[in-house]
């Protein structure tokens, strides 16, 4: 994969070469209104508008967690909230910055002005339709290496979601898939349940 040189600043998305390698830096300069995310160094373009379904789930996880953690040590941040993964990183800057639709943090020292460096202790992606390929495969795998203790998975089109949990190998290890039927429970947060019948309807 080349290395691209970069202009101080980048004003237009088409002005990137989808095949080139970046960093955070890189990242930085970026001054278009598309949203992207980098994972080892690739760029990867996000949904340009979350779908209506996207954004009832987003804000039911966000209220959820936001109410659950509110007294507690750990803080939620939702999208667009920048995380970067100690993940392949390039002469020492980081190559992986990404956009997760929610995350709990609950060691505030990887908290900063432009958002959190390090893995956070549960990460929440909505799939949207033509993302999905990325959750499942380079952020599974990315949020794997990182350390995230939690990650879950939110399939609206199936009514589902997938609960990976790291174990002491540091290797995901996927739970039975939680559906209506039954309350979605977090491993690392045991009194942390969610009635998926409140969305999933």
């Amino acid at each position: 994969m080349k290395t691209v040189e970069l202009p101080k600043n980048i004003t237009q998305f088409s002005d990137l070469d989808p095949e080139g390698s970046y960093t955070y830096t890189d990242y930085l300069l970026w001054q278009f209104q598309e949203r992207v995310e980098l994972i080892r160094g690739k760029l990867f373009r996000m949904s340009p508008a979350p779908s209506v379904l996207h954004q009832k789930l987003a804000t039911f996880f966000t209220a959820k967690l936001f109410n659950f953690f509110e007294k507690k040590n750990c803080q939620v941040f939702a999208a667009p909230f920048d995380v970067r993964l100690p993940v392949s990183s390039k002469k020492g800057q980081d190559t992986t910055v990404v956009q997760p639709d929610l995350c709990v943090i609950c060691d505030p020292d990887k908290l900063d002005e432009r958002g959190c460096a390090g893995a956070p202790d549960l990460m929440v992606e909505i799939l949207s339709p033509g993302n999905s390929s990325k959750e499942m495969g380079e952020k599974f795998r990315a949020y794997e290496e990182a350390g995230v203790r939690e990650y879950w998975i939110v399939n609206p089109a199936e009514k589902v979601v997938l609960i990976y949990v790291l174990n002491e190998a540091g290797i995901f290890i996927g739970l039975a898939p939680v559906t209506e039927e039954g309350p979605l429970r977090s491993t690392i947060f045991p009194e942390l349940a969610v009635d998926l019948k409140e969305i999933f309807v």
